[in-house]
């Protein structure tokens, strides 16, 4: 090897298909920095790399390697930086780990994320990390389970990440003494425990980011809370916290994100904050971008506070108690692109001022007590670089359907008191739309013949429980992205049009699950959500909604036999055509739809002998034929 003088090294990001790292590289002893992360190498990790005496940045990380022993490490005198995220150190005894990192004085980048970290250390051995500012050993489930109360004693620590990673016990009141700390994750451990009161007594004076998400958090968050004045993203999701948010709130100037989201707090967000006095301009949260307190029991009314922090990109405050209406200075907020006030007892109208919100791409206001008349901002046509969700569901909005505007890809307006027909606007601007249901309100008139090409990505079209009425278009069929087609309880008559058997989309069988929809937003996301008549109970599906393929048009006037064509649907579910008036006999190429989890063609006049071919659907677990004049053997 004649690269006597190389001091630097960088292979990351290569394709080496996991070859062993080549030993020759401990030759190269004058190599300062060393990086070979996401390279594509495998094997145990040569000890030749422990007589580079001089290396200051060794990168191991996310290749397929492991160790036996540590022993080499303690030839990297020099070391400052070592990465080994996903490293396979399974082998390793706790003790040597820690013995090993103890002869690295001058070490202060730890990275072990991912390693497979199970081994238990009894008492704490005397630790030489005297340089040691940046600590991660996230995903090391079964790490050291009392780690924290040595890292009380590591004053240089500035970032320490051991996020999911098991720990459980008391979260130790020393490192909020730890006087360079400036970011603490302990997220998803589950059973780490701390009383809010005391842990936010005092202390954390530097500190910018804390995430305690998934823990068991409790009690009320004290006054003294307004005291984390360096605090730019604060995550308490997902604990027991109780009491209200303290007004001591308005004194975390530099706050961008807050989540107290999936807690056990009461009481009302306050009317006022304190503090502000010392915040740039005298406005409180003036860095605010992203508030979140959703899944808690928080009653009163939104603040005038919340709807003027000029930087807000997102609120998050569903399934709450909230009550009176939506602030008309809701407006004044530019920035805003997500408004999540689901689950709510919100009352009064949509204010006008929505409109005004050009950014905004996410409104979810289902589940209030909304009234009047229904209505969409105009501006939400103007984000069309986002997925555009809007669901109104669940509320006492009426008369005509709203006026449609471009780039929808999710419209719910379910279960309202919608009336009249559905506008011939929505085939000129919904072209985008994934979603769209209709349902339980008191709609009337024909389904368009425009449906079918005007809605080429439609996956879910829901218009149960209306009134419409007259015959169902041939042209449904263009709907080649459709799998949920719900048309029950309605008036429809007529014949049940062949061509449904070319839907594409449910002809094939739906094998890969995916959110169709709509990706995440900030930190916010928009869970599908489908009610399918199956097994005769009423299921909801949420995470595996891209899977289900149906066909419901049951109660309705439908007349005629069942058309053979449908029998092409291979990769269909549900099909449930009770409770209208089909006559003949059910086709025998029923068979072939080996998808079929749930057939229901009760209450109909179908005749004749019910075929034994029936016996093949081997997924059948709901078969309904009652009232009918069938005869013949049932199929086993």
């Amino acid at each position: 090897m004649k690269l006597k003088s190389l001091r630097s090294l960088d292979l990351s990001f290569n394709t080496f298909k996991e070859i062993p790292i080549p030993k020759f590289f401990g030759s190269l002893v004058n190599l300062q920095y060393l990086n070979l992360s996401n390279a594509g190498f495998a094997g145990i990790i040569p000890p030749h790399l422990g007589n580079l005496s001089h290396l200051i940045s060794l990168d191991l990380a996310y290749d397929s390697l492991h160790v036996e022993s540590l022993e080499w490490v303690a030839g990297l005198v020099s070391l400052k930086h070592l990465a080994m995220d996903g490293v396979d150190l399974s082998l390793v005894a706790g003790s040597d780990l820690v013995s090993a990192l103890n002869q690295l004085p001058f070490l202060m980048e730890l990275h072990l994320s991912s390693c497979h970290l199970f081994s238990h250390i009894s008492s704490p051995p005397y630790l030489n990390f005297t340089s040691l500012a940046f600590l991660d050993l996230s995903s090391n489930y079964g790490v050291f389970p009392k780690i924290l109360d040595w890292l009380v004693n590591i004053s240089t620590l500035q970032h320490i990440d051991i996020s999911d990673s098991g720990l459980y016990g008391k979260i130790p009141l020393g490192l909020r003494d730890l006087p360079k700390l400036q970011s603490l994750n302990l997220e998803d451990n589950y059973n780490l425990i701390a009383n809010c009161s005391q842990l936010f007594m005092k202390g954390w004076e530097r500190l910018q980011v804390l995430i305690f998400r998934s823990n068991k958090l409790n009690g009320m968050l004290p006054s003294t809370f307004g005291n984390l004045t360096s605090l730019t993203y604060l995550d308490l999701s997902f604990n027991a916290i109780e009491g209200g948010i303290p007004s001591s709130v308005g004194e975390l100037c530099n706050l961008n994100i807050l989540d107290l989201s999936r807690n056990n707090m009461t009481g009302t967000l306050p009317e006022f904050l304190q503090g502000i006095e010392n915040c740039p301009y005298r406005k409180p949260l003036s860095n605010m971008v992203l508030f979140l307190a959703s899944y808690n029991q928080l009653h009163g009314k939104i603040p005038d506070w919340l709807v003027q922090l000029e930087n807000l990109a997102g609120i998050g405050i569903a399934n709450n108690l909230l009550e009176g209406p939506i602030p008309l200075s809701i407006g004044s907020l530019q920035n805003l692109a997500i408004l999540v006030l689901e689950g709510n007892k919100l009352n009064g109208t949509l204010p006008d001022s929505l409109g005004q919100l050009s950014k905004l791409s996410y409104l979810d206001v289902s589940s209030n007590q909304l009234t009047g008349m229904g209505w969409l901002p105009n501006p939400l046509s103007m984000a069309v670089d986002s997925p555009v969700i809007v669901d109104l569901s669940f509320n006492l909005l009426d008369g005509p359907l709203p006026v449609i505007t471009p780039g929808f890809k999710l419209l719910d307006l379910s279960y309202n008191r919608f009336s009249g027909g559905i506008p011939w606007n929505i085939s000129q601007h919904m072209d985008t739309v994934v979603f769209l249901s209709l349902s339980h309100n008191q709609l009337h008139g024909i389904i368009p013949t425009w449906f079918g090409r005007s809605f080429p990505f439609l996956r879910i079209l829901i218009l149960r429980s209306n009134a419409f009425s007259g015959e169902l278009s041939p042209k449904l069929s263009k709907l080649g992205s459709l799998q949920v087609l719900d048309l029950a309880r309605n008036y429809l008559t007529g014949r049940i049009p062949a061509s449904l058997g070319d839907l594409k989309a449910i002809a094939q069988v739906q094998k890969k699950n995916k959110y169709i929809l709509y990706g995440v937003f900030g930190y916010h996301y928009y869970e599908e959500r489908l009610n399918v008549v199956m097994k005769n109970q009423t299921l909801k599906y949420t995470k595996t909604l891209s899977l289900v393929t149906s066909i419901d048009l049951s109660d309705n006037n439908f007349t005629g036999d069942i058309p053979i064509e449908i029998t092409k649907l291979y990769g269909l579910i549900v099909l449930n055509l009770s409770r209208n008036h089909i006559s003949g006999k059910i086709p025998e190429t029923m068979s072939n739809m080996l998808q079929l989890s749930s057939l229901d063609l009760s209450d109909n006049q179908l005749s004749e002998t019910i075929p034994s071919s029936l016996s093949s659907l081997s997924f059948l677990g709901s078969l309904d034929l009652s009232n009918n004049n069938l005869m013949g053997v049932i199929p086993y």
